[in-house]
């Protein structure tokens, strides 16, 4: 009996010791976040997608794949106030209806091509009311509009919200994404898991950093809020020399027209 218990003792002394040696798991900092956010942010080339600048001159614009948006049957552009430069080009350039939602700011005008419908409705993870604002999810909008299962172009600019919006959608909805521009407003490890979720899916093809949310504190980022472009993943083909784009790119221009641009965020 003494035998067998000195037996026990002597393992437990063994497991005690070797967790006493082994380093304390510990959250990441925000440092550390931000890096794996930085590595995740590497676009990729794709062998046939022509990058094509689309909506204003400066804030509101978007690189997009244009020659890869034939196929799409409608448009979604969350976040107007005050006007809606992007869908409006998209729709009289492929002749589809753009659906635009802001329960903030409604554009000023409607587009020119007279395919434009504008719904005082915000986008969220659930359909809710807050503060008097009606706010409704992706699939519930997408199916309302008679669009469910049609090839579709999206574009999100709805700061800081896109997080829960995008995060409770389903697979399914992406799939039916030919591409997704978007405004990601943040840095931490919510907006680290987005990016990660929608890789899944899509390719990210273009990157660009708001030059007015510039600073050294988000290091290695150059700026807490950035312009992504992901291209769905059965559409896009990845360039075989795995070559990287080249940042900015040569039809990127400063979000605030006058203000110090910051792509390359120094060390």
């Amino acid at each position: 009996m003494k035998a067998g218990f000195g037996v026990v003792l002597a393992v437990f002394t063994l497991v005690i010791g070797a967790v006493a040696i082994l380093p304390f798991r510990v959250n990441p900092t925000a440092r550390e976040i931000r890096t794996e956010l930085m590595a995740e942010l590497q676009p990729v080339t794709l062998s046939n997608c022509t990058l094509q600048r689309m909506g204003s001159a400066n804030d509101g614009g978007y690189l997009m794949c244009a020659n890869l948006l034939d196929a799409v049957r409608s448009a979604y552009s969350y976040g107007i106030g005050p006007s809606d430069d992007w869908g409006c080009e998209i729709s009289q350039t492929y002749g589809v209806p753009v659906h635009q939602y802001d329960c903030f700011s409604p554009p000023n005008d409607a587009c020119a091509s007279g395919l434009s419908t504008f719904h005082d409705e915000c986008i969220g993870p659930r359909r809710e009311t807050i503060d008097g604002k009606p706010f409704d999810t992706l699939v519930r909008q997408i199916a309302r509009n008679g669009d469910s299962g049609k090839r579709l172009v999206v574009k999100i600019d709805i700061e800081g919200a896109e997080v829960d919006s995008l995060m409770s959608a389903s697979g399914r909805q992406f799939d039916q994404m030919d591409q997704l521009a978007m405004e990601i407003h943040g840095t931490d490890a919510r907006f680290l898991r987005l990016v990660r979720r929608l890789k899944r899916h899509f390719y990210l093809v273009h990157v660009h950093f708001n030059n007015q949310s510039c600073g050294v504190r988000y290091r290695p980022l150059p700026a807490w809020a950035y312009q992504v472009l992901f291209v769905n993943k059965r559409i896009g083909i990845l360039d075989p020399s795995g070559r990287r784009p080249v940042l900015p790119h040569p039809q990127d221009a400063p979000d605030f027209a006058v203000g110090h641009d910051c792509q390359v965020a120094p060390e």
